[in-house]
């Protein structure tokens, strides 16, 4: 099992604890969830848009979307999603796709959806498509403690 070096680097320097779980590969979250049993609203998502002061990282539960309108209510500016070729720069260490919900560790601000808080674990991707990192609530608060909080997921149609 393996996770991107920028995140282990981060989880180590923080002395943070976690464990690993690997599955089969997967083309999202959502599909994460599925195959490793976990339920959706304890896996957090990572999308990365752009404002005006750059990139930000958006960590939302895999259950819910992100809505733009609500998020730039929030932000008190507008933002659009990353294209694919940014988000392969801004975390080269990771499979296409794989973003870790952890923005410290790449230099980037984050949002995080209130209620990803809300479960008593947390998991999200480590980076490969194939691992998912999971630790206790309080040790990912600790992590995220200077994210903004905000309400910006809504339910898919």
């Amino acid at each position: 099992m393996s996770i991107s070096m920028k995140l282990q680097k981060y989880l180590d320097r923080k002395q943070a604890r976690f464990d690993l779980i690997e599955h089969q590969p997967t083309k999202d979250t959502m599909s994460a969830a599925e195959v490793c049993r976990v339920y959706p609203d304890c896996l957090a998502k990572a999308v990365v848009v752009r404002s005006r002061g750059g990139y930000l990282l958006a960590v939302l539960p895999a259950s819910q979307r992100i809505s733009l309108s609500r998020l730039q209510l929030a932000l008190g500016q507008p933002c659009t999603l990353a294209t694919e070729g940014e988000l392969d720069r801004l975390f080269d260490d990771c499979t296409h796709g794989a973003v870790p919900a952890i923005g410290e560790c790449y230099g980037l601000d984050v949002v995080a959806e209130a209620s990803v808080f809300d479960p008593g674990d947390i998991y999200f991707e480590g980076g490969d498509l194939k691992t998912l990192v999971h630790m206790s609530q309080a040790q990912f608060s600790q992590l995220t403690d200077e994210a903004r909080r905000a309400h910006f997921a809504a339910a898919f149609e």
